[in-house]
């Protein structure tokens, strides 16, 4: 069993996520937006985390850039789960240590299979 840190705005994305995850036994923490998944990654120091792109407050892309800076985030794999598909934002990922880049919609045995994979 993995402890999986999901961030999504998108409640029934999040549920899908989280049910998947849940299915195959894993403890799943969620966090709605970038600044909930810190205070989340900094309580419960998860094995890996998967997060949206675009949310409100703090995107995913300065989530992972803040969590890299956190002894919790050093090392962690961090997954992109998004809509988008642009380069310069895929480049912008590599920039600040996202592990890789999945677009939705997800298919669950991807997600399991790199959880597995990459903890």
């Amino acid at each position: 069993m993995k402890r999986v840190l999901a961030v999504d705005d998108a409640v029934s994305l999040r549920n899908m996520l989280c049910d998947c995850l849940r299915g195959a036994g894993h403890e799943v923490i969620e966090a709605s937006n970038g600044q909930e998944a810190l205070e989340q990654l900094r309580a419960h120091r998860p094995d890996i985390v998967i997060t949206d792109l675009t949310m409100p407050v703090m995107d995913g892309l300065d989530f992972i850039e803040a969590a890299r800076r956190e002894p919790a985030g050093q090392g962690l794999p961090m997954l992109l789960l998004t809509t988008e598909t642009a380069e310069r934002l895929k480049q912008r990922a590599r920039e600040v240590g996202a592990t890789g880049w999945l677009t939705k919609p997800f298919d669950p045995d991807t997600i399991l299979r790199l959880v597995d994979q990459l903890t």
